[in-house]
């Protein structure tokens, strides 16, 4: 089989698909299951933590150490109600968020930190933060995201003008510590009757900096959420259309693009949903292909990528509900059959060039989600298997893609059923498909001892090929 196989590289969507996985309102959900539910893995899974090490309740879940105070907004708290982060100063990354950006990264995805800080931290701090993130490969840091808001913490704590420049001095000490880790500024945003983004002055600086622009915007939200219900006449929620969303995000990146003197950066919606306490569940799915359908008409190739908030949500702002009965369960909502089938079109999809033929021991190299090197086994099927899976002697961490499906393996894993792949999409007639395989890191981790690049790139080697039993009839017939 090894004269067979083919190098191969993987790039860029022309739309990037990114998942919120974790928040204020919902818990963090394995990328085993996620995978599994979804059929392929996202180019980044986003986490929000926050870091108020100066405060006395600090390390504490805000909401938990002060679960009897009398609040009525979620953001009421001395802090922001996000999962705290354990690492910076005095702190370590045996806890959270890392376990949860390992899990992320042995899953072939990079990683958006989400994070809130105090700016009245020393540079102790900082860099304690940025040293811990350098192993982690080409992870997104978003740093005090929806800054010109009055909600977070930090906004109560410093002027507008002392959070940009906090912004930009934390994306320097980045750029020497952890020159791997690529900055997200989520500030202001044009309106529809202003041709300048919100605050613009203050924060001008800060998008002439950052690495990546971004805003947040949902095409509905009910922000009172969970202190009140959102019904019809109240003033705790909001609804818009996407379209106006649309324009909105494509007015502030040519403002943004202006005030760089007309050179573009990567652009992201970093927050993009529809709240189903808002519209509904059916109108929740509809909205969203709607806007992801205008990004495919126009073929906007100034938006990079959206993140969608988030597959599992306590009220109604994910792709599932989180059951109030068992945290660990998952009610689905009909947007996930719609954003299913969003991800695995061709639009919003990685793309796979090949590189030539290769031999055994193959090098692969993992870079991350827009740009890794791997191989591709053609496969033949005569029709619809009954049985299809592969079997591997190396104790390898991998991600594999087969019609349309992916599947991860642990170093431990030994067989992986690839069946699943031919379940929604069974085959209609005999035909060829191509089975890749990519290897993230297994411990989630870059290791420093591969060399100058080691920030960047993961590479791993594959000396044995794999078997693969692939079947069209059960191993025992029907007696006639």
């Amino acid at each position: 089989m090894d004269e067979k196989i083919r190098k191969i590289r993987m790039g860029p969507a022309k739309c990037a698909v990114d998942l919120g996985d974790g928040s204020e309102r919902g818990e963090y959900v394995n990328q085993d299951y996620i995978l599994h539910t979804l059929g392929r893995p996202h180019r980044s899974i986003n986490l929000m933590y926050c870091y108020y090490p100066l405060d006395k309740e600090w390390p504490g879940r805000i909401s938990e150490v002060m679960k009897n105070a009398d609040v009525s907004f979620q953001w009421d708290y001395p802090y922001d109600d996000y999962f705290p982060y354990k690492g910076g100063l005095d702190g370590n990354t045996d806890d959270e968020p890392f376990t949860c950006m390992r899990d992320i990264r042995r899953h072939g995805q990079d990683i958006t930190l989400t994070l809130t800080i105090d700016p009245n931290v020393s540079d102790d701090h900082l860099i304690a933060i940025a040293k811990d993130l350098r192993p982690f490969g080409r992870l997104l840091l978003r740093i005090n995201h929806e800054a010109t808001g009055n909600w977070f913490s930090f906004t109560k704590r410093a002027t507008y003008q002392q959070v940009a420049d906090f912004y930009i001095h934390f994306h320097n000490i980045l750029k020497e510590y952890a020159p791997n880790v690529s900055t997200i500024l989520c500030a202001g945003a044009c309106s529809a009757d202003s041709e300048e983004v919100e605050m613009e002055k203050e924060f001008k600086e800060a998008f002439l900096t950052t690495d990546i622009w971004s805003i947040d915007k949902y095409i509905s939200l009910h922000w009172g959420w969970p202190f009140d219900v959102a019904e019809r006449g109240g003033t705790s929620h909001s609804r818009d259309y996407p379209d106006n969303v649309f324009d909105a995000a494509k007015k502030s990146f040519e403002r943004f693009k202006y005030l760089n003197g007309g050179v573009s950066k990567p652009m992201v919606l970093s927050e993009l949903n529809a709240d189903g306490d808002v519209v509904g569940p059916y109108e929740q799915a509809e909205v969203i292909t709607d806007f992801c359908n205008r990004i495919k008409r126009e073929q906007a190739e100034w938006l990079s990528g959206f993140t969608l908030y988030q597959f599992r949500d306590r009220g109604r702002l994910g792709l599932e509900i989180e059951d109030p009965n068992n945290p660990d369960v998952g009610i689905p909502q009909p947007e996930m059959v719609a954003y299913k089938e969003i991800i695995h079109d061709e639009y919003f999809y990685p793309v796979f060039e090949e590189k030539g033929e290769a031999q055994l021991p193959v090098k692969m190299r993992w870079g991350g989600f827009e740009d890794s090197d791997g191989i591709e086994i053609p496969l033949h099927f005569d029709k619809n298997p009954v049985f299809c899976e592969i079997t591997f002697e190396e104790e390898l961490n991998l991600m594999m893609e087969i019609n349309g499906k992916w599947f991860y393996k642990s170093p431990k894993a030994k067989t992986i059923d690839l069946m699943s792949a031919f379940y929604e999409k069974p085959l209609d007639k005999e035909c060829d498909l191509t089975l890749r395989i990519f290897a993230p890191p297994a411990s989630g981790e870059n290791d420093p001892s591969q060399g100058e690049d080691w920030d960047i790139n993961y590479y791993s080697e594959i000396t044995k090929m794999p078997s693969v039993r692939i079947r069209f009839e059960p191993t025992e017939l029907k007696i006639k």
